[in-house]
């Protein structure tokens, strides 16, 4: 393993913005004020979906107290076509609203009320009087399974389907099987922050902020809309409550609050309420997964097939990939792994939460579970027996794996002494069970650019468009600066989330501290080689120096900044070119966790009682906000196994459950004590910092191996998730 200094980066530095967050000052896009106030935008939202609009009565509205306007397709601003141009993505495609008087899905806006106050534009949206002749809609994809296509792309991956192997042989020369079918509910992200965008014009000139995680494309994406040049947007957004890939793009209340504010010649404040989220911003679909899993007598891995099937939002190109660990994960001599989706009149599907390998340890690493045991192989030794040598399906030399070290690491901290007969563990009248699973996720890293610029009483400030969605990133940047040029923290201004700023790939997909970071350690790096140039230029030769305020000490010479920096300072810039790493190695990150869950053996309420996680994820950054992180995803795991879904009423595609008191997320009393865990380490090749993707690592692998748990307290392979007590309550063993 190869191991690179550490001096700053890596230490459990508080968060930099810690004191503007906790004191108020932070400021998030629904916080921005202007001279001359901003008015209030409020969604009035289409109670039927598809359809077309017949009725639309907004003159009530209109005239209502303090009303400024009332924007429909009648009125609105003219806009690209919804979902062109046709080469465009997801993020930069058009995101037409109030387009015309065809409906695409329930709850999309027919109309926005613009007044003085937020209570009275909900109110006048409230005289408004809409009808629709509803159309026929596609909303689940377990009935349309005739229209079931193979999608263009799948999100993180480059092949849509893999086919290693003939899988039909290998499967039926298999000693032991597995072939179970696995449903996964819809659910939201759930963001503490709604999406809110406060728009602007001045002339030509569109100023926006808003709560998003990626700028650059955003930026495209209003250009691309509104029929206007790039460079006369700017998009500001220096703080955002949350996104977990619910805010990675643009959605309605972005592209109405700019079509209000020029409409009425003002700035308008759109912000989404807590049920517009859910039918106005993306969510992850159903999913339907099959796996076929077969091996021999010796529990080495034969044959594995995993199918998903998935909802696709008309005219919104993405697709999840939850087959996207089956292929990195385990040997085999066959590995199919197959994607398909059904177009459906739903609102946008789009990343929710490690989108991908979230649901897709879910469902795998329950069914390696069930083929460990009738393998007759503790599930432990099973994942170490078909440990890979190599990736299984690209067959490219890992850049580092370190599962196994995890795995065992994980096991001796848990206490893992071994599967036990299903129910045989007992408290009183609690069954106990214990499970574990591996995690794993693609590592990428991304194109990006920082500045950085240094004035002569040793100052410094950067600039990157990146965002800071609550992980870290103000703190992370600074750890990064603070030690290539040897400038104590303090002395440091992190500027973020301005698309006036160089370009990076922004926060998502785990690949944003890794990007961004490579980007200011380049910059940094440029600066320290201008710094030595002007040292040598006075007559100094160093291979080190620090900077300590005023001055630059270079062994036991002290020279002031001013006498070497000129009048502005001295600037630098830095990039990151992913074309320039890796070795074309295969680059994951990895964990495993073990959970030991409770069930009430008459009531068959489910506890998690503890759990324990290792991770891989090369050089940890900041060891408070990585294990926050990681922390947090453990969470996300516990409410996607047992808590969180989204309920379809499937006669109008309409979500049921929009709020938090009935779309349950995992709160304190759910949360038991977590123990997480990180490897020390250097990832040679992944990028210059030598650290790996760690965001959504933590959700990884934490449901199932709930899901594992709950089996071995109870015997029942529940093959739905989240996992309520109904599904296990009438198998109970007795007591």
């Amino acid at each position: 393993m190869d191991h690179a200094p550490t001096t700053l980066i890596g230490d459990a530095l508080n968060r930099v913005d810690g004191p503007a967050k906790v004191t108020g000052t932070a400021m998030y896009a629904g916080d921005y004020k202007i001279e001359g106030g901003i008015s209030e935008g409020y969604i009035v939202e289409a109670p039927v979906g598809p359809g077309r609009i017949t009725k639309l009565d907004v003159s009530a509205a209109e005239n209502a107290d303090g009303v400024i306007a009332v924007l429909t397709y009648r009125n609105a601003p003219a806009q690209k076509p919804y979902g062109t141009p046709e080469d465009e993505g997801r993020f930069t495609q058009s995101h037409a609203v109030l387009e015309n008087d065809q409906v695409r899905h329930f709850g999309e806006p027919v109309a926005l009320v613009v007044a003085e106050t937020l209570e009275q534009a909900r109110y006048a949206a409230s005289l408004i009087e809409i009808e629709i002749e509803p159309g026929e809609g596609v909303y689940n994809p377990l009935e349309h399974r005739d229209q079931e296509e193979q999608p263009e792309s799948v999100d993180g991956l480059s092949e849509v389907d893999t086919y290693e192997g003939d899988f039909d042989a290998e499967f039926a020369g298999s000693d032991f099987t597995v072939e179970a079918s696995y449903f996964t509910g819809a659910q939201h992200s759930a963001a503490m922050e709604p999406h809110v965008t406060v728009a602007q014009w001045d002339g030509e000139k569109l100023t926006i902020h808003m709560a998003i995680q990626i700028i650059a494309s955003a930026v495209s994406a209003f250009a691309n809309t509104l029929g206007i040049d790039e460079e006369n947007i700017r998009i500001i957004s220096p703080f955002t409550g949350g996104g977990f890939g619910s805010k990675l793009g643009v959605h309605n209340e972005a592209i109405l609050a700019a079509l209000a504010a020029k409409h009425c010649g003002c700035a308008v404040r759109v912000a989404q309420t807590r049920r517009n989220v859910f039918a106005n911003g993306p969510h992850r679909s159903r999913h339907l997964q099959e796996l076929k899993l077969g091996a021999g007598k010796d529990g080495k891995l034969k044959a594995i097939r995993h199918y998903s099937l998935a909802s696709m939002a008309r005219n919104y190109p993405f697709a999840e990939a939850p087959a996207s660990p089956t292929r990195a994960s385990y040997s085999a001599n066959a590995i199919h792994t197959i994607h398909r989706v059904v177009k459906a009149d739903i609102p946008k599907v789009d990343s929710m939460r490690a989108p991908g390998e979230a649901i897709g340890t879910l469902t795998f690493e329950t069914a390696i579970d069930e083929l460990a045991e009738k393998c007759g192989i503790d599930p432990v030794e099973f994942r170490l027996i078909n440990e890979p040598q190599a990736d299984p399906t690209s067959g490219d030399d890992f850049a580092s794996r370190r599962l196994v070290e995890c795995i065992r690491t994980g096991a001796e901290k848990f206490g893992w002494s071994g599967r036990v007969k299903p129910g045989s563990r007992r408290e009183g009248r609690k069954l106990i069970g214990h499970g574990m699973a591996v995690a794993i996720r693609p590592n990428t890293l991304s194109p990006a650019s920082a500045e950085v610029s240094l004035t002569a009483d040793g100052r410094l400030t950067a600039r990157l468009d990146m965002t800071d969605i609550g992980t870290g990133s103000y703190t992370i940047l600074t750890q990064i600066a603070a030690e290539t040029l040897s400038i104590p923290a303090d002395r440091i201004t992190m500027e973020l989330g301005d698309s006036s700023f160089p370009t990076t790939a922004g926060s998502g997909g785990s690949f944003g501290a890794a990007s961004s970071g490579s980007a200011l350690f380049d910059a940094c790096n440029s600066l320290k080689s201008a710094l030595g140039e002007r040292l040598a230029q006075a007559g100094v030769t160093a291979n080190a120096f620090t900077i300590k305020g005023e001055k630059i000490v270079a062994g036991d010479r002290e020279i002031a900044l001013a006498d070497i920096l000129d009048q502005d300072g001295l600037q630098a810039e830095g990039s990151v070119d992913p074309d320039n790493h890796g070795n074309g190695k295969a680059e994951y990150s990895y964990g495993v966790q073990f959970a030991e869950v409770e069930v009430d053996a008459d009531t068959g309420e489910l506890r998690v009682r503890r759990m324990v996680g290792v991770f891989d994820a090369g050089r940890i950054l900041n060891r408070k906000t990585a294990r926050s992180q990681l922390m947090g995803g453990m969470i996300f795991g516990i409410g996607g196994a047992l808590l969180e879904e989204s309920l379809v009423d499937d006669r109008y595609g309409s979500f049921m459950n929009r709020d938090f008191a009935e779309y349950h997320i995992a709160v304190n009393r759910d949360v038991p004590d977590l123990d997480v865990n990180m490897l020390d380490g250097y990832s040679k090749g992944s990028n210059p910092l030598g650290s790996k993707g760690i965001g959504e690592l933590g959700i990884c692998g934490a449901g199932p191996a709930i899901a594992n748990a709950v089996y071995e307290a109870t015997g029942v392979r529940v093959r739905k998730f989240p996992i309520h007590l109904e599904d296990v309550l009438d198998q109970l063993p007795a007591l």
